[in-house]
């Protein structure tokens, strides 16, 4: 029997011709990440284990971005705290408010993984790699500690659904609207300790950060991962920001799937998550009338120079609604500084937008746009559940980029198609 593409990576990484699926098996890593709340744990694991030294300084990525630039004294402390150990340790790639940006969009920009690489990132969002044609997944702060000192990770192999994506989206249908109609067909458990594997003609029409954004959700389907087939838009890509040497892995002709699920892209609607589960979706033409008070642009989700363009684009000469709350997060410093020099940061302001430096902020109710008690939010971010966002009786409507936008202007969730 065949592989899948994350079969077939795996197997490379564990030194072994093949693998199945439930297979447990020992793979050296490419690339182990960590953030400012997950890394602080991961140290004192790591300490635990008396290693002098962590397997490889260019390895190893950490990056304060979740309650950054510190939002109090724990944060500050626990930023201080992982600061000296990088530089203990001597890590290379630490990136420090200023140099930094939100982890999953900062560690692609920065040519850190490349196709057929193996990574894991003490933060669920991890998959988002496999937009490149990586494996990358999430795992806890142990295992972080583990990655950083031997270079491996135990895994169990994952079974896989294809999914065979074919058309061309039409009107404001982006990435985040395939993934949402995605998780809203098979559940927040349909693809449970699986590997997505996105495939079929329709991935031409499906720009990078379309893929970030759909390889970025997988978790939240369940997911052990999601991968991308590599074409010419991923190579693209990785010829722009990386030096790094790749592979390119196919799955076989014979490889065997769980489900195999064919989406035309040309049928889809903008879709939008309700509280308080990812797969709770309605199309744009089903949300009924729903007053917001907030709305967040941004996260590791939807915070790309492609997100940024479309909401200006809709915001463009027009006031956001009095009374909305409209917050934008650039993804990186890059995209922050792109989005300066084209104009788009005028546009949010004139517009009446709040526009703040890169960081994950309100997404995990963080800092920097806590909803309160009865308010509800629409944003661009990867989870609604109850509480995320802020006080527990508040409400999250997850959305793309031109919905939110559309939203901002007037006070309801709205399709940017009749603006």
């Amino acid at each position: 029997m065949g592989m899948t593409m994350t079969q077939k990576i795996l197997a490379a990484h564990a030194g072994l011709d093949s693998v199945r699926a439930g297979q447990f098996i020992e793979a050296k890593l490419d690339l182990v990440l960590g953030n400012d709340i997950t890394t602080p744990v991961a140290v004192n694991e790591f300490k635990k284990l008396n290693y002098d030294c962590v397997f490889n300084k260019s390895k190893i990525a950490i990056v304060p971005d979740h309650f950054t630039p510190n939002k109090d004294i724990k944060a500050a402390e626990q930023c201080k705290y992982i600061r000296e150990f990088a530089k203990e340790k001597e890590i290379e790639n630490f990136f420090e408010v200023g140099e930094m940006g939100i982890e999953h969009a900062l560690i692609p920009e920065k040519g850190l993984v490349v196709p057929g690489d193996t990574v894991i990132g003490a933060d669920s969002h991890t998959c988002t790699y496999g937009a490149l044609g990586a494996f990358s997944t999430g795992i806890g702060s142990t295992d972080m500690a583990a990655g950083m000192a031997t270079g491996k990770a135990w895994f169990k192999v994952p079974s896989a659904i294809k999914f065979n994506l074919t058309g061309k989206p039409q009107g404001y249908v982006s990435g985040k609207d395939v993934i949402l109609h995605i998780i809203g067909m098979i559940g927040v458990d349909g693809a449970l300790y699986k590997s997505m594997e996105f495939v079929g003609e329709g991935l031409k029409h499906l720009s990078i950060d379309d893929r970030f954004t759909i390889a970025n959700m997988a978790i939240e389907a369940g997911a052990k991962n999601g991968i991308f087939l590599v074409d010419d838009i991923t190579l693209e890509y990785v010829k722009e920001h990386s030096t790094k040497e790749y592979t390119v892995y196919e799955p076989d002709a014979d490889a065997e799937y769980d489900e195999v699920y064919d989406i035309d892209l040309s049928t889809l609607r903008p879709t939008v998550s309700f509280p308080h589960l990812p797969d709770n979706t309605r199309t744009i033409d089903e949300v009924g009338d729903i007053d917001i008070d907030q709305v967040v642009i941004g996260s590791c989700t939807n915070g790309r120079i492609s997100d940024l363009r479309v909401a200006a684009e809709i915001l463009k000469g027009k006031k956001v609604k009095k009374g909305v709350r409209t917050i934008v997060f650039p993804g990186t410093q890059k995209i922050y500084l792109d989005a300066l020099r084209e104009g788009l940061i005028e546009i949010f302001i004139e517009a009446g937008v709040s526009v703040s430096t890169p960081t994950c902020g309100p997404c995990l109710g963080g800092h920097m746009g806590i909803l309160a008690k009865g308010e509800r939010a629409v944003a661009t971010t990867n989870r609604n559940f109850v509480g995320r966002m802020g006080h527990v009786e508040s409400e999250v409507y997850l959305a793309s980029p031109a919905v939110a936008a559309a939203s901002a202007l007037t006070g309801k969730i709205t399709n940017p198609e009749n603006l």
